[in-house]
């Protein structure tokens, strides 16, 4: 009879440590802040805030949640106490931006790879980055006109953020180059997108740069559809974020991603038998250079 009270009550445990949480993340003046990247603490749940400000995610109440958003300072919560969560907005002083009159005679396409295999991955709302090395060739194309994303989407349109970085002295991703979140959106099917950013006036930096691509998890890009477990024949809902991002297979001396609120790192170290480089999925994104 004890045992079965004690089933009951290790039952009743395991049901209440996991809750859903539900909140709004605003500013200092109480207005929504939309797509706010948000995520558990050293965990693998994530979320991100509706164009309302309001988000939902499953954890436990007393895990703490990270919140990151473009031109906000960070902020780390407790979930239980997450109802409002308001972020300061970053000060930092604005460099004179001087702009220099573009011919656009030339034009070049890097990040090619050799063999272009694509695969798609349900990803969360992490950040997968491509490194792009600077090369002498480019400066006589050294303003990045456009970004080349390969995506495939079910939806008649979703949306994505793009993000620029710079390098940090160990190579790492560093600080973004934007000010503001670059958000933007595709169409249904397989598509080779190319996104214009002439107007941010991006130079293709002497020590390289990251683009990044973020999923939004928001009810706009879910799409969900009914499964059969072939075993059981039991059914469930099954839950996708579109667009998916087409990825490459290719060999690289590491690669870094966003996750949990702090960027990682692969090396061919972390892998067994590391051979002098690894083979990782690298999401097919290209840049294109002008004059």
């Amino acid at each position: 009879m004890k045992d079965n009270k004690l089933l009951v009550l290790l039952l009743f445990i395991s049901v209440t440590v996991m809750a859903q949480v539900k909140g709004i993340v605003v500013d200092e003046f109480s207005k929504p802040i939309s797509y706010v990247n948000i995520w558990v603490e050293n965990g693998n749940n994530s979320t991100t805030s509706e164009e309302n400000g309001e988000f939902t995610i499953n954890c436990e109440p007393n895990k703490k949640l990270i919140f990151s958003a473009l031109g906000y300072e960070k902020r780390t919560v407790i979930a239980s106490e997450s109802d409002k969560v308001i972020l300061k907005i970053n000060t930092f002083e604005l460099s004179e931006v001087v702009i220099e009159k573009r011919f656009e005679t030339r034009q070049i396409e890097i990040g090619k790879v050799k063999i272009e295999s694509y695969q798609a991955f349900e990803n969360g709302p992490r950040i997968d980055a491509k490194f792009f090395p600077y090369d002498p060739k480019y400066k006589k194309t050294k303003y990045i006109k456009q970004v080349a994303i390969i995506t495939d989407s079910q939806l008649e349109s979703s949306s994505f953020k793009i993000h620029f970085y710079g390098v940090n002295s160990d190579g790492s991703p560093g600080e973004e180059l934007l000010k503001k979140d670059y958000l933007v959106s595709v169409k249904k099917g397989v598509k080779k997108g190319y996104f214009n950013v002439v107007d941010f006036n991006l130079r293709m930096p002497k020590n390289g740069i990251f683009v990044g691509f973020e999923k939004l998890i928001i009810e706009k890009n879910k799409l969900e559809k009914e499964v059969v477990d072939s075993n059981t024949k039991a059914t469930a809902i099954q839950k996708m974020y579109f667009p998916y991002v087409l990825y490459n297979y290719v060999e690289r001396d590491f690669i870094y991603t966003f996750s949990g609120g702090k960027w990682s790192k692969q090396t061919k170290q972390d892998i067994a038998n590391p051979s002098d480089k690894m083979s990782v999925y690298e999401p097919a994104i290209n840049l294109i250079l002008t004059n």
